[in-house]
């Protein structure tokens, strides 16, 4: 056996042709082990083996000269977005709050947007919707969040609203009528989802048509940037034909495209070389292409997750992307309510 000591990894993700590889590969492995039947034959007169390694030069770690996105990294971006979030009123009188509807796969950060979002307003890292890694979906129930202008603060207006994780096998996961029924209005806040059976509605309540108000404005696809290439294509389907049914009804669709700094250790390094990042720049095109969205629908945030205090540029992208759901969803309600 022959043991080849792990070459010098790149460590960001720039190039479009090399970057997926050396992201997948960077800690999957400590040693490349070859067998020498496999290697050289066998062959004890070899008598010359040529090693190469990748390295990455200074010179092109940032190999996109200008930000394909402009973004303001600085506190008083950070407090405009929040005065213009705090301000917001829709022009629909019937409808005091935005609804917007979190659907992923399970761990792609869901349940952890509110938490960071609730944790910009409140000053402070919370955890009021259960977050984590499991295997399975953490949440189990339909739960729509309000979100407070501070511990005694008013509510902002927008409502998030959390499901069950999406799953490949059929009959686990959230069930797509349940989407339907979410998405019409008829599903209450704490309805505990059944994967085997979908929500069936009282006849007297299901009579009535909801109004404009309990229905759902915006849907946002929560997709981990990670997993994007890994995402199998029954899990694809379902998206797919969540996707359909969002698109009959009209609702308006953002994707947030989640865990930035653990797809490219270059952001994971500084956050503000996201729209530098070549790399993050082609997981954006891919979501587009696979989920059938513009790129301009998609966003990248890094949710909070281990962090213990407030970090200035993880709040303006979270903010941002929240401030383009409301006008997303304000283009929906235009369209289909009058004023």
């Amino acid at each position: 056996m022959m043991v080849m000591e792990d070459p010098t990894l790149a460590t960001s993700c720039t190039s479009a042709t090399t970057t997926n590889l050396l992201c997948l590969i960077k800690d999957a492995m400590k040693a490349f082990n070859f067998n020498s039947s496999t290697l050289y034959g066998n062959d004890y007169a070899l008598t010359e083996c040529e090693v190469y390694k990748v390295k990455q030069t200074e010179s092109t770690l940032l190999d996109c000269q200008k930000p394909w996105r402009n973004v303001l990294w600085t506190a008083e971006q950070k407090a405009e977005l929040m005065e213009m979030i705090r301000n917001y009123k829709p022009l629909t009188s019937s409808v005091s709050h935005i609804r917007i509807l979190m659907v992923g796969p399970v761990g792609a950060g869901k349940s952890s947007f509110f938490n960071s979002v609730n944790s910009i307003f409140m000053g402070r890292i919370t955890s009021k919707a259960m977050s984590g890694s499991a295997g399975t979906s953490l949440t189990t129930q339909f739960r729509t969040y309000p979100v407070k202008d501070g511990r005694e603060g008013k509510p902002l207006p927008f409502v998030l609203c959390d499901t069950m994780g999406l799953e490949e096998q059929s009959g686990s996961g959230l069930d797509i009528e349940d989407i339907s029924s979410i998405l019409q209005g008829h599903i209450p806040d704490r309805y505990k989802f059944n994967p085997v059976t979908s929500f069936q509605p009282d006849e007297q309540k299901s009579s009535r048509p909801a109004s404009l108000q309990e229905k759902i404005h915006c849907v946002v696809y929560v997709i981990d940037a990670t997993k994007i290439s890994l995402m199998s294509e029954k899990l694809e389907e379902k998206l797919s034909a969540i996707r359909r049914k969002v698109n009959s009804l009209g609702i308006a669709q953002i994707v947030l495209m989640t865990k930035v700094d653990e797809a490219c250790p270059l952001v994971d390094e500084d956050l503000q070389s996201l729209y530098l990042s070549s790399y993050i720049k082609t997981k954006v095109q891919e979501v587009s292409s696979r989920l059938g969205v513009p790129v301009s629908c998609v966003l990248p945030v890094k949710n909070y997750s281990q962090e213990l205090e407030l970090e200035l540029n993880c709040d303006v992208l979270l903010l941002a992307a929240l401030q383009q759901m409301l006008n997303f969803a304000e283009d929906y309600l235009d369209d289909v309510a009058p004023i």
